[in-house]
């Protein structure tokens, strides 16, 4: 990325199911779901927004091997989007297993997102 115009930090869990992609997917729309960028087109080379670039890191506490990149790229609309795994974000306990949402364990994936776009 040549030029970073902004960066936008979010986080997601699943409460339930332990499903680090759902939590995945979570943090990247709370990172840009209040977010409106009507000058983007301004300056980005082109007026396009096929010039933009998204960078979007991750930090996962399990089962990165699990993560469906292509799905936390589906959440994003524009430009080229590339995701990086970085070690991080939290574990905790729900204090209960719910067999019916697919529990394995009483375990709460948390996973932080920062999403960086420029050109």
């Amino acid at each position: 990325m040549e030029k970073l115009l902004f960066i936008e930090i979010g986080m997601g869990c699943d409460l339930h199911g332990q499903d680090v992609t759902k939590a995945a997917v979570r943090a990247v729309q709370n990172a840009i779901y209040r977010n409106s960028m009507p000058g983007l087109l301004e300056i980005l080379p082109g007026g396009t927004l096929d010039a933009m670039k998204v960078r979007v890191r991750l930090a996962v506490p399990c089962d990165k091997d699990l993560l469906d990149i292509e799905q936390v790229k589906a959440v994003l609309p524009y430009g080229a989007v590339t995701v990086e795994l970085v070690d991080g974000g939290m574990l905790t306990t729900s204090g209960i297993v719910l067999p019916d949402k697919a529990d394995r364990n009483d375990l709460i994936y948390i996973v932080n997102a920062s999403v960086e776009v420029g050109y």
